[in-house]
């Protein structure tokens, strides 16, 4: 435990210098794990791959990381949302539904925190199932760790997920407290719950005919066990302690039909959870910011006014 102390000690400094060295500015990255401390991994020759089109897409990622965006301290509400870039579990679309909406939540005083998570379908991996899971816990736990550092109240942080990034989010909120990994540092010793969680057409549902086949092929495989579906289908898994949640979804959604928001929302209800669903009557999948969509550009505007109660 003393050495492991010690590293952590070393690991904080580290990161105290270096935000230091660039002012607190927006764009500051963060690895999650110390370098020889990241579960699960196992060495191979994959590489991490970036590819830069239209959408940022990076795929096969070995060091998950946060890439934290702060509003100027006099916008800056206290604010923040750990953001999961949506990508079936095969990539993440990391600017379209990653750094661009950490920049609309710097517009409304939030603090956008983008986060790299390790995606299942890596060799690179031994229980792939868990691996998002224990990036994510580790992501709102080093939030809240750096929150003083970063302006932000440790109590005022949530989620934002789209897609599969939005099924990771919701794994988190229900399944925050599950230990899935061991102890690393100090920051392991806070709170994995997010305070708030927003839903964008998200994957929820892994036993229900609405469920997206890719992102279940990609993180439970070929055969999964009953066991597993059951855990990862997080309609299933809401409690009262679950986050008050906002989902959107648009109703002509092929891909990841709207269903999956229904369920989730049915079972918020049930627990007693505070719960808001916006269904749009058209957008299809993979809307981001729907900049180009009067009508279901809106969801921005809707989902920001929801955390003004946090």
């Amino acid at each position: 435990m003393k050495n492991k102390q010690k590293n952590w000690s070393i690991h904080a400094f580290l990161i105290a210098f270096f935000l230091m060295y660039c002012g607190y500015s927006q764009d500051t990255i963060l690895h999650l794990w110390p370098s020889d401390g990241v579960p699960n991994r196992i060495e191979s020759a994959e590489r991490e791959i970036l590819e830069q089109g239209a959408i940022k897409r990076i795929s096969f990622v070995q060091y998950p990381q946060l890439e934290v965006y702060l509003p100027s301290e006099a916008n800056s509400t206290g604010k923040a949302m750990l953001i999961f870039p949506g990508g079936g579990y095969h990539i993440l679309a990391y600017d379209w539904e990653g750094s661009d909406i950490a920049k609309y939540l710097n517009s409304k005083g939030i603090a956008g925190i983008v986060v790299k998570y390790r995606l299942p379908i890596s060799k690179s991996l031994e229980n792939n199932q868990i691996v998002p899971l224990q990036d994510a816990q580790r992501a709102m736990r080093l939030t809240r760790y750096m929150a003083k550092t970063w302006s932000i109240s440790a109590e005022k942080i949530g989620v934002i997920g789209f897609s599969a990034g939005g099924h990771l989010a919701a794994t988190l909120g229900t399944h925050f407290n599950d230990e899935v990994y061991k102890y690393v540092d100090g920051a392991d010793l806070l709170s994995a719950r997010p305070d708030f969680m927003a839903l964008v057409y998200p994957v929820i549902s892994f036993s229900d005919p609405s469920t997206h086949s890719g992102s279940k092929k990609a993180l439970l495989g070929d055969e999964p066990d009953a066991a597993s579906v059951t855990y990862f289908s997080n309609e299933l898994q809401v409690s009262e302690n679950t986050p008050p949640t906002i989902l959107f979804h648009a109703a002509d959604d092929k891909a990841v039909p709207p269903q999956n928001s229904l369920l989730f929302f049915k079972a918020l209800n049930q627990k007693g959870v505070p719960a808001e669903l916006h269904i749009y009557p058209e957008g299809g999948h993979g809307f981001s910011l729907a900049t180009k969509d009067q009508s279901l550009s809106r969801w921005t505007q809707h989902l920001y006014e929801w955390t003004l109660q946090f």
